[in-house]
C-alpha cells in the first residue's frame, strides 16, 4: 500500500511540474500578487507575532518574499526552513529534518544566497548564532521541547499540489509533515497556510494521496486570491 501511495504521488508531482513549466515569470508574479493582498487581510496573520515562511524558488510557487518583508516591517518574528542531516538519527526519525531559523532583519534576508533550487538560504557559519522556532539557538537535532514563548503562531507552506479537502502534496522530502509532527509533540501547532498557483490546485473531481502521516491544511489561498477555509461552511 505504501509503495503503491508514492508511486501515485510521483505520478502527481510528474503532471504538475509538465504544467508549471509552461508557466511565465508574469503569470507567477501577477498570481503572487492577488495571494498576498489575501494573504495580508487574513485575521491569524495580522494577529500572529511568530511565523514561518517558506522562501520561494525562482519559478513554479508562488513568491513568498512581500511576506518576509511585511512581517519584519511590522516587528514579527520570522522564521525560515533549513535541512539538515542528522548525525545519528533515533529510531523513527528521518536522516535529514528541516528546522525553522530566525531571519534577523531585511538585510539578513538580501544577504541570503542561492542553493541549487535557487531557494534563498542563510549561510553555515551563522547558523549556530540563529534563533529556532523551538525556542533554542542553532539547529536542534530533532530535540522538540518548547517553552512558552516558542513555536509559531502561523506557517505558510509550498507543495506541488493543493485540493478542495485542503490536501497538500510537498515535493517528496516529508520535511513540513515531520516537521508538524515534532510541533504536535511540543503541543504548540501553528495556524498552516497554503499558497497555491491556480495551476496547481486540483480540480473538485481530484484529491492529494494522504496518509496518517501527512497534515492538512487550515486554510488554502489560490492564485486568483481566492481563500478557502476548512471547516468553513
Amino acid at each position: 500500500m505504501a509503495a503503491s501511495l508514492a508511486a501515485v504521488k510521483k505520478e502527481m508531482r510528474k503532471g504538475i511540474r509538465d504544467k508549471l513549466k509552461e508557466l511565465s515569470v508574469a503569470t507567477i508574479t501577477f498570481q503572487s500578487s492577488d495571494v498576498m493582498l489575501t494573504f495580508f487581510s487574513m485575521p491569524e496573520y495580522k494577529a500572529a507575532r511568530r511565523i514561518s515562511v517558506y522562501l520561494s524558488m525562482p519559478v513554479g510557487e508562488i513568491n513568498t518574499s512581500n511576506i518576509v518583508r511585511d512581517a519584519l516591517s511590522q516587528g514579527k518574528d520570522v522564521f525560515i526552513p533549513y535541512t539538515y542531516t542528522l548525525p545519528s538519527p533515533n529510531e523513527g526519525q528521518p536522516k535529514s529534518i528541516m528546522d525553522m531559523l530566525q531571519l534577523k532583519s531585511m538585510d539578513d534576508f538580501n544577504a541570503l544566497q542561492p542553493d541549487k533550487w535557487g531557494i534563498p538560504t542563510p549561510s553555515e557559519d551563522s547558523i549556530a548564532s540563529r534563533a529556532n522556532c523551538f525556542g533554542s539557538t542553532g539547529i536542534t537535532n530533532g530535540e522538540t521541547t518548547t517553552g512558552i514563548e516558542a513555536g509559531l503562531d502561523l506557517i505558510v507552506m509550498p507543495g506541488m499540489a493543493f485540493d478542495s479537502n485542503f490536501g497538500r502534496l510537498g515535493h517528496g522530502k516529508g520535511f513540513y509533515d515531520y516537521f508538524l509532527t515534532r510541533c504536535h509533540q511540543a503541543s504548540r501547532m501553528p495556524f498552516r497556510v497554503g499558497l497555491s498557483l491556480t495551476e496547481q490546485f486540483l480540480p473538485p473531481n481530484e484529491s492529494v494521496p494522504m496518509d496518517s502521516s501527512d497534515f492538512r491544511l487550515d486554510a488554502l489561498i489560490t492564485g486568483d486570491g481566492e481563500l478557502r477555509r476548512a471547516g468553513a461552511s
